[in-house]
C-alpha cells in the first residue's frame, strides 16, 4: 500500500472488560489506540470477541469497566456523548440490514433525514453520488430483494457513508456473501482506504489485510496476542498462538 499519513488517534481503548449474562468472558484487559486515516484489520478464530469489540466502540455493546474515548469523547453514560459517537461512527454488518419495502435510494436517503435533518433535495444528492460511487447507481429504484448480496451489501455501505462518518466498522462484510460477489465489497473498501477513511475491519479475507491494512490485530479469548504491521504480521509473526493460527488458515 502506498505511503500515506496517518494523523493523530481518533480512538483511545483503555483496560476494558465485557463479560456475557452466560459467563462468556468476550473482552479481557483489552487496550488499543486508533490513528485517523488507520486502517486496523482484526483477525482471529471463531469466539474471540472480534465482533463484540466493534459493538463496544459505538455502544451497541456495554462495557462492564475500562475507557473509551472517541474524538476526545467519552463513551459513558451521557447520552448526548453517546448520540455524537453514533452519528461519527458508520457501521457495516455481515447482514445487510436494508428495509425491504424502500427502494435503494429511499435506503440511503432515510438517516440523512431523520438524523442529520437534511432535506430530501440534499439528501438525494448525496444518495446519489455515493451510490456512484460504490458502483450501484443504476439501481436506484429496486428494492434490496431485487438485488444480489453484494449489491445489498454495497447499499449498505453507501448508507453508512452518507452520515458522514469520521470511522468506519465493518463486521464481517463479506462472511455472508457468495465467493463471486465478495471482490466486489471489497473493492469498495479499498477505495475508502485509499481515500484516507479511518478503517476498523473484522475479517477473514487475509489478502485484503495484506493489501490494505496499515496495523493487524490478531485477538483470542477476549485479548490482544499480537499486533503489528500486515509485513510483519503475515511474514514474521512473533506468537505462537498466531503462527498456529496462520498456519492453519494461510
Amino acid at each position: 500500500m502506498a505511503e500515506k499519513k496517518l494523523g493523530d488517534y481518533i480512538i483511545n481503548v483503555k483496560n476494558i472488560f465485557k463479560t456475557f449474562p452466560n459467563g462468556v468472558k468476550a473482552l479481557c484487559d483489552f487496550s488499543t489506540n486508533i490513528r485517523r486515516a488507520e486502517v486496523v484489520v482484526v483477525i482471529g478464530p471463531s469466539g474471540s470477541g472480534k465482533s463484540t469489540f466493534l459493538r463496544c466502540l459505538n455502544g451497541l455493546e456495554e462495557i462492564d469497566s475500562g475507557e473509551i474515548i472517541f474524538d476526545g469523547i467519552p463513551l459513558d453514560d451521557n447520552k448526548k456523548n453517546r448520540l455524537k459517537i453514533r452519528r461519527e461512527m458508520g457501521m457495516v454488518f455481515q447482514l445487510f440490514n436494508l428495509f425491504p419495502h424502500l427502494t435503494v435510494l429511499q435506503n440511503v436517503m432515510l438517516a440523512q433525514q431523520l438524523v442529520r435533518k437534511s432535506s430530501a433535495r440534499v439528501a438525494k444528492s448525496v444518495s446519489m453520488e455515493l451510490l456512484e460511487k460504490v458502483g450501484i447507481d443504476d439501481k436506484v429504484d429496486s428494492y434490496p430483494s431485487q438485488l444480489s448480496g453484494g449489491q445489498q451489501q454495497r447499499v449498505a455501505i453507501a448508507r453508512a457513508l452518507a452520515m458522514k462518518p469520521k470511522v468506519m466498522l465493518f463486521d464481517e462484510a463479506t462472511s455472508a456473501l457468495d465467493p463471486e460477489m465478495i471482490g466486489e465489497v471489497l473493492d469498495v473498501m479499498k477505495t475508502l482506504a485509499k481515500e484516507g477513511m479511518t478503517m476498523i475491519c473484522v475479517t477473514h479475507e487475509l489478502g485484503f489485510a495484506q493489501e490494505v491494512s496499515d496495523w493487524v490485530i490478531f485477538m483470542d479469548e477476549g485479548k490482544i496476542i499480537e499486533g503489528g504491521t500486515a509485513e510483519h504480521f503475515f511474514n514474521n509473526p512473533q506468537e505462537e498462538r498466531t503462527k498456529l493460527f496462520l498456519s492453519q488458515i494461510l
